[in-house]
């Protein structure tokens, strides 16, 4: 059970015990002919348990679980006077049930009349709880941390009050009299805060006004009835004079009576407070459009709609100037009026722009019309760089269209141009996230083309490398075995970059593999391939490749160059290093059959222990922070150095020393190495 439930059941049992005890006392008091009088063992002991039944009662309602939560004030009041307020009509039954009672059936019992007495002070004191509790929830409405010092200290003051019925304190005395002045003042400080009455509506101010009635009617009922008690001999002892309960009946009435009148005196003002309301609304309804996913059309149904009903206007019009076919939202006008407006309209020069007319009639072109209308608003939802349509407000009455009414119509405009400009960066951000996500697809069918392994055998070790400048790259290599003793790789680099040069590798990787299952001579798939590309590849667009075939029986290699990057060698025999120096012209470049005379082949007998790299121009251009080329140079020295490791190691030095030259600078070339190491021990092959 949660710890503030069982509080309450505690202080409720309290409550209920006191009360009890309190009965018997004044019962026993009566029994035995005793009076309370001061002094008396028996005025003390009432006096307690009057103070730990008023304290049960209140600290039970303090503690009470059932939490309001939201602006529904109305159900605060209604559960205050469905739940204590009818306590004081049972009350007013109790007691003319008594009197009339003892008048026609049965003789005056004290027994009987102090019983319904104290049943009553029990009712009475809920009555008082209950109101004070929910005062206090109203009072802490957007509480502040100087208002809630100021209830705490009400609150302590209040339960202060007790102990001067615990000691029996007279407090109509010189000296308590101005002590109890300052505390009806601080009832009244306490009670100017009637926040909560300003977030009813004019429905709910009218509910409320009527509750609050009900709820005067019970304190007048409840201080009626102690005040007619108060000279009842017949009566033990008398509750009502006890400071504490005066000081909560005059709060729980004062700040009934000021919420009430605060309720009635704004009922004029309440259906302006409504308005501005329902604007706050409505442009926060254009502003979460977003979110809830509506598109253009339906904000602009939102606008319309808020539009008309802050300006109370009896016929309006909306142009959508989305397409070609303007779409229009009417309220009260056919076609055939709107028509007519419009051309006054274009006659006076003011389409599409801002008008303000609150007199119509004092143009003859409108006057002509013969229309009931006297004022027109023309607001143009327009940015810096388009117009999205042109809202027409007509009202049947001169002089329609205040300035606040003007401002409030514009505040929906630009709330609403605002979001229509959002929604559509938002669509734009929508659109690239697709086309990224395509690029990833793109992205994984490239390197899905490219191989990750070449065939590992006796003669040669080979690594590789490859690192696209986007998410798509122009650069490829490919290997093919073309026989047992020969295999073919190419290497290339298509001009420009992303999705089309992408798609241009993809192309050229199938010539390859097509043109190559004949077997055929480096210069001779050269001609084929700038054959088939000048069908498929753009004016524009070209491709630079390289060719190598590596015969392993006659331990050589030949190749074709067409305009890719040099090829760059170590010599185990000779222990040099340099570049093949052969020409040739890129692919798509020379469209007939004059490229023939650009294309030569190299052949080249490798030794054991020759390494040959080979590259796009993405390594050797790549810059470094100060704009430094990286350069065949520095590739040939990172060479020289390392062609005594394996082939891996050598290409993870050169892509080592290329990261620590570029740094952190973004790559601006797609990079791709290849670095083939011919065994120092070539195996002898089976003729």
């Amino acid at each position: 059970m949660p710890y503030t439930t069982r509080l309450k059941r505690s202080y409720a049992a309290l409550a209920v015990a006191s009360w009890l005890l309190l009965l018997g006392n004044i019962i026993l008091c009566i029994k035995t002919n005793v009076n309370l009088q001061e002094g008396s063992v028996y005025l003390h002991l009432n006096n307690v348990l009057v103070v730990a039944f008023t304290l049960g009662v209140f600290m039970a309602q303090h503690h009470n679980t059932e939490h309001f939560k939201g602006t529904d004030f109305l159900t605060y009041l209604w559960k205050l006077f469905a739940r204590a307020g009818i306590a004081a009509y049972v009350c007013l039954v109790l007691h003319l049930g008594y009197e009339i009672g003892s008048r026609y059936w049965f003789n005056p019992n004290p027994y009987l009349e102090n019983v319904i007495y104290n049943i009553n002070f029990a009712l009475f004191i809920y009555f008082l709880a209950k109101a004070f509790n929910t005062w206090k929830r109203l009072i802490l409405f957007q509480k502040s941390k100087a208002l809630h010092v100021e209830w705490r200290w009400f609150e302590w003051l209040m339960y202060g009050s007790l102990l001067l019925t615990l000691f029996n304190v007279n407090y109509i005395t010189y000296i308590f009299i101005p002590l109890m002045c300052l505390l009806v003042l601080y009832i009244f400080f306490v009670s100017v805060n009637l926040r909560w009455v300003a977030y009813l509506n004019l429905t709910k101010k009218w509910r409320s006004i009527f509750l609050l009635g009900a709820i005067l009617v019970s304190i007048f009922l409840f201080a009626k009835y102690f005040q007619i008690q108060n000279d009842n001999q017949t009566l033990v002892v008398n509750h009502g004079d006890h400071p504490f309960v005066l000081l909560m009946l005059f709060f729980v009435f004062v700040y009934s009576l000021a919420s009430l009148l605060v309720a009635v005196f704004s009922l004029p003002t309440s259906k302006v407070f409504e308005q501005k309301r329902e604007d706050l609304l409505n442009i926060q309804r254009l502003s979460q459009s977003i979110q809830q996913g509506q598109d253009e059309s339906q904000v602009l149904d939102i606008f319309f709609d808020s539009a008309i009903r802050a300006s109370g206007a009896d016929a309006a019009w909306l142009e959508e100037l989305r397409t070609e076919e303007m779409v229009t939202h009417t309220l009260n006008l056919d076609t055939a009026k709107i028509d007519l407006i419009r051309q006054v309209l274009k006659s006076l020069n003011l389409n599409n722009v801002d008008y303000i007319n609150n007199n119509l009639d004092m143009n003859y072109h409108f006057r002509e019309l013969g229309l009931p209308f006297k004022s027109m608003l023309v607001v143009a939802l327009k940015s810096n760089k388009e117009t999205f349509g042109v809202l027409y407000l007509l009202k049947d009455v001169e002089h329609a269209f205040d300035r606040e009414t003007v401002n409030t119509v514009r505040t929906y405009t630009n709330q609403t141009i605002l979001t229509i400009e959002n929604l559509r960066l938002i669509e734009d951000s929508l659109q690239n996230e697709r086309y990224k996500e395509e690029l990833k697809i793109a992205s994984a069918v490239q390197d899905s083309l490219i191989p990750k392994s070449f065939p590992s055998d006796s003669w040669f070790q080979i690594s590789t490398f490859a690192k696209a400048a986007k998410e798509v790259g122009g650069d490829f290599y490919d290997f093919l075995m073309l026989s047992e003793s020969r295999i073919a790789i190419i290497i290339g680099d298509v001009s420009g970059k992303g999705v089309s040069a992408a798609f241009h590798m993809a192309q050229m990787k199938g010539i390859f593999h097509a043109l190559m299952q004949d077997n055929l001579d480096p210069v001779v798939f050269m001609l084929k391939a700038n054959s088939a590309l000048s069908r498929c590849l753009e004016r524009t667009s070209f491709i630079t490749s390289s060719l190598y075939i590596i015969d392993y029986k006659m331990q050589g290699l030949s190749f074709a160059r067409a305009g890719h990057c040099h090829t760059l060698y170590y010599n185990s025999m000779t222990e040099e290093t340099f570049y093949f120096q052969t020409e040739g012209l890129g692919l798509g470049i020379i469209r007939d059959a004059s490229y023939a005379k650009r294309i030569h082949k190299l052949h080249y007998d490798y030794n054991p222990g020759d390494v040959m790299v080979i590259y796009t121009d993405g390594v050797t251009e790549a810059r470094s922070p100060t704009n430094e080329e990286y350069g065949e140079d520095r590739l040939r020295e990172m060479l020289m150095q390392t062609y005594h490791l394996e082939a891996d190691d050598i290409k993870y030095a050169i892509i080592n020393d290329l990261n620590e030259f570029t740094g952190d600078a973004h790559i601006h070339d797609d990079q791709t190495l290849l670095v083939v190491k011919f065994k120092n021990v070539q195996p002898k092959f089976q003729m």
